[in-house]
């Protein structure tokens, strides 16, 4: 008799430890030999493979392993490597195009080449090299990473399914330029080399390729429902030999998923956690001999399963589809969860309980297939720990507080408006005295290892408080003094203390709870750990205004008090299910107003609340995005509104589209914006070309995720290109994000020819301005 089998659609890459970043940079320092590098890779893969059999996990994934990005992997292997690349090879290709590369003739002028852009991969905080391909692009299958994953996992006695990105995914996100590619035109160039790398995953022995076109969760419109036709009808008849398991997920719709099991394809993935009206829809679709994969564990979030609830919900399914044609499988890949649960012993008890990371989804897994072949009572503790765990949550007297409960319900419209207009506002900031194109930085400067080294010393009791204290004040005294010999208009403090822009705060707010090894991959080396909201959230002292006071008291010119936006705050942590987002935001906006009036009161004049996420929150769903982008301005709105007209509010926003929501920034009524520009060529400035922006704005002018240091005259082409569709006295000069990741010997030199620049336009336009 045939049992229900589990799957999962990708696991995290990084390591127990970190191993992956950790020799990521030593081998980018020249620490190491790529061999060192590779050897690290492999030995991941090896454990992730058997952390999943070890489990209990029937299909296993491979090639959901990436040195940097999937996407970009995905453009290797296609062969679509943009020309201005070709003298570099191997390992020094693929990281020049997801890094960029340094390098100055006698001259004196930057050779290098810029990376490629960066976007954030559909609604998470996970970001993804952008293919650039040209309309002419020449496509051809050059790829062997899949195909020599695939035999390391059978070679250690692993049988895995290849996990590709879909060619109408892969091209909806790639751009020609600054403009996304035409999908119907490349789309015939690019099926060729899908169908012969197919054909070489058969060949290795690959029986299932899991190809994932998340593009279906955006919603169908004429040229993708075309595209995916046109694609899955190719690949069919090409006759590969492999059998394909179509996977969305994130979102989708009715239509969506009725397309996926209309395409001719071997099976299809259903994320249950995003849409459960999926559910009723599989109840009644034809499915004909297709298998199903029903995703039920959530892949985006830590909180632990219903696993009762889930039952109830998929034993239907099954009885209809049968056993032999179900998987029991993640939403989505384990990529954007922490590891293990196990490392977080400190946690409380009563939290910890009802948390689940991917080695405990994995388990989660296999209790539900348990169920489902063995019958309930096989795992009946298993159930009922879990069912206990959910239950107590929902009881507990430490998530809901009714303080701040009613402090919600006393809001009135006026708490989201400042006093007076932009214009009147901008006539008052007047005395903070800036020249034309004000230069300033996002907020953080670099976290070196002897920042790195005390932060450890003192979280091991090895450095008293009071000399870490004494070593950051010195570390921002610094900073401070750098800044007024560069000639920075607006300083920062430099951000030593902070750990990280959202942890730092939210180990000041009430509401939220830390791991130790939380790790998850943002890009490339650059991991965070997401803290988790488990309750109402609120400002118990001030969190900031001592650094913020400390540093303005070292010079006479305006230093910016920073700040994390209340949508970033929520969107970058494991938020909490049990109420709607919309509150959870509207409780930190508050704790935020709270933190902004007071350091207004302590003479702070220039306060920036950063809000990177607002875009990277908008619903897939096109249908909810309106509503979401109401409460989500409310919400900023809420936390900057309380202050005078003369104090300066900015706020920032990085790495996402933003063209489409250029109204609902405009809404946000900050009074200065920056945002990142560089990496995509400027491309936001279209938007200004049809939308006429009201406020101040500093378009991002050199990219801080390379190591690449930018010429006075690249940033004055940048700058001169921003005047075309900003009015001059609009414009302010910044990078395109914080400094926390570089080098001094790369922010240094970038920051000066920043300054320079600015300058440049200055004698340029003064004359007009004066």
């Amino acid at each position: 008799m045939s049992n229900v089998k589990t799957a999962v659609l990708g696991f995290p890459r990084i390591g127990r430890k970190r191993e992956l970043k950790h020799a990521l940079e030593s081998f980018w320092a020249g620490r190491s030999e790529a061999a060192d590098l590779l050897a690290q890779a492999q030995a991941l893969r090896a454990g992730n493979w058997a952390a999943q059999a070890e489990a209990g996990i029937d299909i296993l994934p491979s090639n959901d392993f990436s040195l940097y990005d999937h996407l970009l992997d995905t453009a290797v292997a296609l062969g679509a490597v943009p020309e201005r690349y070709g003298q570099y090879q191997g390992l020094e290709a693929y990281f020049a195009l997801a890094r960029g590369t340094q390098g100055r003739s006698d001259c004196g002028h930057n050779h290098g080449h810029e990376a490629l852009e960066m976007t954030k991969w559909f609604d998470t905080n996970y970001h993804v090299i952008v293919p650039d391909l040209t309309a002419d692009q020449r496509f051809s299958f050059s790829g062997t990473k899949s195909v020599e994953e695939y035999k390391e996992a059978k070679a250690l006695g692993h049988v895995t399914r290849p996990v590709i990105v879909g060619p109408v995914t892969f091209l909806s996100l790639a751009k020609n330029g600054i403009q996304p590619v035409d999908v119907a035109a490349l789309l015939p160039r690019v099926l060729p080399a899908y169908a012969e790398w197919l054909r070489a995953l058969r060949a290795a022995g690959a029986e299932w390729v899991q190809i994932d076109e998340p593009v279906l969760a955006l919603g169908l419109n004429g040229v993708t429902t075309q595209a995916l036709k046109e694609a899955y009808a190719y690949l069919n008849e090409a006759a590969t030999g492999v059998k394909l398991l179509l996977t969305s997920y994130f979102g989708g719709s009715r239509e969506a998923l009725e397309l996926a099991f209309a395409l001719p394809v071997a099976g299809v993935h259903a994320d249950l956690v995003s849409v459960p009206d999926y559910v009723g829809v599989l109840k009644t679709i034809e499915a004909g001999d297709k298998l199903v994969s029903l995703g039920v564990i959530n892949g985006r979030n830590i909180w632990r399963a219903d696993l009762v609830a889930i039952l109830d919900t998929i034993e239907p399914l099954i009885a209809r589809f049968g056993k032999d044609r179900v998987l029991i499988a993640s939403s989505a890949s384990l990529l954007h969860t922490p590891i293990d649960l196990k490392s977080e012993g400190h946690l409380p008890e009563d939290l910890r309980r009802t948390l689940s990371f991917a080695v405990q989804k994995l388990e989660e897994l296999a209790i539900l297939a348990r169920a489902v072949n063995e019958g309930r009572e096989a795992v009946q503790a298993e159930l009922a720990a879990a069912s206990a765990a959910i239950a107590a949550r929902r009881q507990s007297k430490t998530i809901h507080r009714p303080e701040v409960a009613a402090r919600l319900a006393a809001l009135t419209s006026a708490d989201a408006q400042r006093q007076s207009p932009f214009a009147t506002r901008k006539a008052a900031q007047a005395s903070l005295n800036l020249p034309l194109f004000p230069t300033t930085t996002i907020g953080s400067f670099p976290q070196t290892s002897e920042v790195r080294k005390a932060r450890a010393q003192h979280a091991r009791g090895e450095l008293s408080a009071a000399e870490y204290d004494a070593f950051l004040r010195a570390e921002t005294a610094q900073a401070i003094r750098w800044q007024e010999e560069v000639d920075i208009d607006v300083l920062v403090h430099g951000e030593f203390e902070r750990n990280d822009m959202v942890q730092y705060f939210a180990e000041q707010l009430e509401g939220y709870a830390f791991t130790k090894n939380g790790w998850v991959q943002s890009y490339g080396s650059r991991y965070v750990r997401p803290p988790i909201i488990f309750g109402d959230v609120s400002r118990p002292v001030p969190m900031t205004v001592d650094w913020a006071v400390y540093a303005q008291s070292l010079t006479k010119r305006p230093v910016k008090g920073m700040l994390t936006g209340p949508v970033t705050m929520y969107k970058w942590a494991f938020v909490r299910e049990d109420v709607p987002l919309k509150t959870v935001a509207f409780q930190i906006a508050l704790a935020l107003r709270d933190e902004v009036n007071d350091l207004e009161a302590a003479g702070i004049r220039v306060i920036q609340i950063d809000e990177p996420a607002l875009r990277e929150g908008l619903p897939l769903d096109a249908t909810k995005r309106a509503d979401y982008l109401d409460w989500a301005v409310e919400a900023f709105r809420l936390s900057a509104s309380g202050v005078r007209d003369d104090t300066q509010i900015h706020t920032h926003m990085c790495y996402s589209e933003f063209n489409d929501i250029i109204e609902a920034i405009a809404a946000l009524d900050a009074d200065v914006i920056s945002v990142e520009t560089s990496r995509s060529n400027m491309e936001l400035l279209e938007a200004f070309e049809t939308f006429r922006y009201p406020n101040d704005i500093g378009p991002g002018v050199y990219d801080i995720h390379s190591p690449r240091v930018p010429t006075v005259e690249e940033i004055r082409d940048r700058l001169t290109r921003a005047t075309r569709t900003l009015k001059p006295a609009q414009i302010w000069v910044n990078p395109d994000c914080g400094l926390k990741t570089r080098g001094w010997a790369e922010t240094r030199p970038a920051l000066e020819a920043m300054v320079a620049a600015a300058k440049v336009l200055r004698e340029q336009y003064d004359a007009v301005y004066l």
